[in-house]
């Protein structure tokens, strides 16, 4: 039971990640809402780092789980894993003006936090 909630944390950081960027960057491109420009940039820009982050996180994430399932149980892993969620969820907050992302940040560090408290209490 124990790995199933950090393979749901890291599968929910996946998806969520990758639809993420298909929504805010890559339809958005593609329709061309944004007209080219500073702003325009830094909107592709911010939004690109922060759901390829959230891929390329829950990748390595469900890679440890997988190979090495004793590691990510360990103390290392889980601080970096509720510290990756706090700075996915404060980026969210002061930088994403509109909901979606403050939501998946949130649910986020919620199974995250779940997964760390029973890892922990085994």
């Amino acid at each position: 039971m124990r790995m199933t909630l950090w393979l749901i944390a890291y599968g929910w950081v996946i998806v969520t990640g990758s639809m993420h960027f298909m929504v805010d960057v890559v339809s958005q491109y593609v329709r061309g809402v944004r007209s080219p420009g500073t702003e325009s940039t830094y909107y592709y820009g911010m939004n690109t780092a922060f759901a390829l982050g959230e891929v390329l996180f829950g990748l390595f994430g469900l890679i440890l789980c997988l190979k090495a399932p004793q590691l990510a149980a360990e103390w290392p892993a889980v601080t970096l894993a509720i510290a990756a969620a706090l700075a996915w969820l404060a980026f969210s907050f002061m930088f994403l003006p509109y909901r979606e992302p403050k939501i998946i940040s949130f649910i986020f560090a919620l199974l995250v936090i779940a997964a760390a408290v029973k890892s922990l209490a085994l």
